[in-house]
């Protein structure tokens, strides 16, 4: 499958998370089809367009966590909007039960 395409079908799942819940690489590579690709997932995500409106922050790792290391700038951002749509975090850790998207498009 070609990069483009790849691009272009997690960009359209990520799109779709509304606001106040969050999804996992895996899960969004699972609904893209692309199954066990998380990996490519984050990649692709690290490198979206300066501005992009793309919902990143609402991606986070499998075990409920932000994958950027917690003292950094990047942690802190991702946190910042998340907070902001009302997500809480125990221990730098969000409730997957609690506030994972159902996935439904």
């Amino acid at each position: 499958m070609r990069i483009d395409n790849m691009r272009e079908r997690i960009w359209l799942v990520v799109s779709q998370i509304p606001c106040g819940q969050v999804a996992t690489y895996g899960q969004i590579a699972k609904l893209a089809g692309l199954p066990g690709q998380a990996r490519a997932v984050g990649q692709i995500l690290s490198q979206l367009p300066k501005g992009s409106g793309l919902p990143w922050h609402r991606v986070i790792n499998s075990q409920g966590r932000i994958s950027f290391p917690v003292d950094s700038p990047r942690f802190a951002r991702q946190k910042e909007k998340l907070e902001t749509e009302g997500i809480e975090f125990n221990d730098d850790r969000i409730s997957l039960s609690q506030w994972r998207w159902s996935g439904d498009i």
